[in-house]
C-alpha cells in the first residue's frame, strides 16, 4: 500500500500544472500575516475555496515522501499558507508534533526563503516556539506509554526547537511568551510526571533492598561448608562455587547501586531541565541496575542450590532452573518496551516521531 500510495502521488504530481505557483505582486495580504519580516513576490497557492494546501496537510499528518516531493518539484510551497489561522508548513509541522518534518524543514539544503518561513507567525502572532510550548494533544499523548517519557518529550522538544531559532522571540497576540505558555500548560503533566516518578522510585526501591538483603545473606553462607582448620571453602574449586560467588557480588553491588540511584530520584528537586537529562538517565541506570540484579540473584540461588543437591537430583533440577529463567525472560520482554522507549527518549537528540502505527 505504501509503494502503491507513492506512485500515485508521483503520477498526480506529474500532471500537477507549474502555474499553480505564480508571481503575484499585487496580492498585498502577506504584510498581514509575516508582520516585521521579509515578504516573498511570489503568491500564494490557488486553493480555491480549500482551506489547507497539500503541502500543508502533508505536514500536518508527518507525510515525507510528500513534502519532499513537493518541494522539489514546486519550491515555492514553502510560503502556502492556512486560509484562515495563516499557520505555514513549519508551523504545521510544530502544532503537530511532527518532529521528522521540522528536522527535515531545518536541515534541508537550498530551501527557498528558509529564513522567512521559521519566521513566520500565525493569526495569534504565535511563532513556531509558542506553538511548540504548548501541551501535545491526547491523539499524540495517548501513544507515549508514562506521564514522565511524556513530559520527557514535551520539554525536549521545546528545547529543539528553541535551539534552532536565530531570532528574538515576541510576544504574541495575549502578550504571552513561550515560556510562559509552557509553564502554564504543562503544569499538571509535571505534577503527574513527578508522582508517577515518586511511585516507581520507592517500588523499585523496595525491591532493591530485598535484594540487597537476601544478595548480603548469600555471600555470608558457603555452599558445602569450609575446613574448620584453614577455613577455605570445601569446594572452592567447583565452577558452581566461582558462579555462586561471582553472582552473589554482582547482586548485592548492583542491587546497592539501584537503591542509592532511587533514593536520589526521590529527594531530588525534579525541575523541568532536569527531564531531558539527570532524571531520565539516573532512572535508566537503576533499573538496569536493578534488571543485572535481579538476574544475578537467580544465577547465585541457582548456582548454590546446584551445590547442595545430590547426583542423582541434579539433572532433574535444571528444567526447574530453566524454567524460572524463561519467566525472568517473560518479565524481561515485557517491560523491555518501555526500557528501549526511555534509552531513545533519552539519547536521540531529536524527539523520535511518536505515531508508530502510522509508520
Amino acid at each position: 500500500m505504501h509503494v502503491w500510495s507513492l506512485q500515485i502521488m508521483n503520477k498526480l504530481l506529474e500532471h500537477a500544472e507549474r502555474h499553480t505557483y505564480e508571481m503575484n505582486p499585487k496580492y498585498d495580504e502577506p504584510s498581514r500575516r509575516h508582520y516585521d519580516c521579509c515578504i516573498s513576490e511570489y503568491g500564494y497557492f490557488r486553493r480555491g475555496g480549500a482551506l489547507e494546501t497539500p503541502i500543508l496537510v502533508a505536514s500536518k499528518n508527518g507525510i515525507m515522501e510528500m513534502v519532499t516531493k513537493i518541494l522539489e518539484l514546486f519550491p515555492m510551497a514553502i510560503y502556502d499558507t492556512h486560509r484562515e489561522n495563516w499557520k505555514n508548513i513549519v508551523l504545521m509541522a510544530v502544532e503537530n508534533r511532527q518532529s521528522h518534518i521540522y528536522d527535515f524543514l531545518l536541515n534541508r539544503k537550498h530551501l527557498l526563503d528558509r529564513e522567512i518561513a521559521f519566521r513566520a507567525v500565525d493569526n495569534h502572532r504565535n511563532t513556531a516556539l509558542h506553538l511548540a510550548g504548548r501541551l501535545a494533544g491526547y491523539h499524540h499523548r495517548q501513544h507515549i506509554p508514562t506521564s514522565m517519557l511524556q513530559m520527557q518529550w514535551e520539554v525536549k522538544w521545546y528545547q529543539y526547537v528553541q535551539n534552532s531559532m536565530r531570532f528574538e522571540i515576541r510576544k504574541n497576540r495575549d502578550e504571552r511568551t513561550p515560556d510562559e505558555i509552557f509553564q502554564g500548560e504543562h503544569a499538571n503533566l509535571e505534577d503527574e510526571s513527578k508522582r508517577w516518578l515518586n511511585s516507581t522510585s520507592n517500588s523499585c526501591s523496595f525491591i532493591a533492598a530485598l535484594i540487597a538483603t537476601v544478595a548480603f545473606a548469600s555471600s555470608a553462607s558457603v555452599p558445602g561448608g569450609v575446613n574448620q582448620d584453614t577455613g577455605v571453602p570445601l569446594l572452592l574449586h567447583h565452577l558452581a562455587f566461582s558462579i555462586f560467588s561471582m553472582s552473589s557480588l554482582l547482586a548485592l553491588s548492583c542491587s546497592m547501586i539501584s537503591l542509592l540511584i532511587f533514593l536520589a530520584i526521590f529527594v531530588s528537586k525534579d525541575q523541568n531541565k532536569d527531564f531531558t537529562k539527570n532524571l531520565p538517565r539516573n532512572f535508566l541506570l537503576g533499573l538496569t541496575s536493578l534488571f543485572i540484579s535481579i538476574a544475578a540473584m537467580l544465577t547465585c540461588f541457582c548456582s548454590g542450590n546446584f551445590l547442595m543437591l545430590k547426583h542423582q537430583l541434579k539433572y532433574a533440577a535444571i528444567p526447574v532452573y530453566a524454567l524460572t529463567g524463561l519467566v525472568m525472560a517473560y518479565f524481561v520482554l515485557k517491560h523491555f518496551p518501555l526500557f528501549i522507549d526511555l534509552m531513545k527518549a533519552t539519547f536521540c537528540k531529536v524527539p523520535e516521531r511518536i505515531y508508530k502505527e502510522y509508520l
